[in-house]
């Protein structure tokens, strides 16, 4: 067979790449992840009763600012670790951005909170649930967003793995915050970040067994 006859034979009905599928799986994978999460903490734990109310603080939304950097900047490391030879680079950056601000300003808080108040300011009301409720409703998130990571190839298994259940558990915990009555940056900085972690722990652990292609 001819050198030529070959290309034509390999390259015959090969349909040309959708150069959106990386957007369109990863929209519908935290549309559908992110509202599990959200109808998950609707049942199990309800809305906070004065939601209303907090979403004039500002202090609310800079709750809600951890979560949501952390998300965005897991979603730019997750898809790019779900295409071979594509490298994340800034996007390590983006994901230390975040929690160092946090730290920062749970450092800031501490200082400036009275010695005898600082313990309670750390542990808030919820330390024991906090972490475990924030993987619980992790799991919609890392389902749908295994599903897109999956159909991308992706080559490092275990470090995909680990970014898309940190993304899982980021969107996880903007949904928490919707429920969550802590307000200070100590616990922040501690217990979501901790609950955060369990699923991308997680991540981690199954990326080698489901997201093999």
């Amino acid at each position: 067979m001819k050198t030529q006859e070959l290309v034509s034979l390999l390259s015959a009905g090969v349909a040309p790449v959708d150069p959106h599928v990386v957007a369109r799986r990863f929209t519908w994978a935290l549309v559908i992840g992110g509202a599990g999460s959200i109808a998950l903490m609707a049942l199990c734990y309800g809305l906070r009763p004065d939601l209303g109310e907090m979403l004039h603080t500002p202090l609310f939304w800079a709750k809600c600012a951890l979560p949501f950097c952390l998300a965005l900047a897991a979603l730019v490391v997750t898809t790019r670790l779900s295409r071979p030879g594509v490298a994340v680079r800034e996007g390590w950056a983006a994901l230390a951005a975040p929690i160092a601000a946090v730290w920062i300003g749970a450092l800031a808080a501490w200082y400036l909170t009275p010695p005898d108040a600082r313990v309670a300011s750390l542990m808030g009301y919820t330390w024991r649930t906090c972490p475990l409720n924030i993987a619980f409703l992790s799991l919609p998130g890392i389902v749908t967003v295994f599903w897109a990571i999956r159909g991308l190839a992706p080559v490092r298994l275990r470090v995909a793995g680990a970014a898309g259940g940190l993304l899982a558990g980021a969107t996880a915990t903007l949904a928490y915050c919707l429920h969550c009555p802590e307000m200070g940056v100590p616990f922040w900085a501690v217990w979501y970040l901790l609950g955060m972690a369990l699923p991308t722990a997680v991540g981690a652990l199954l990326g080698p067994k489901l997201l093999r292609w």
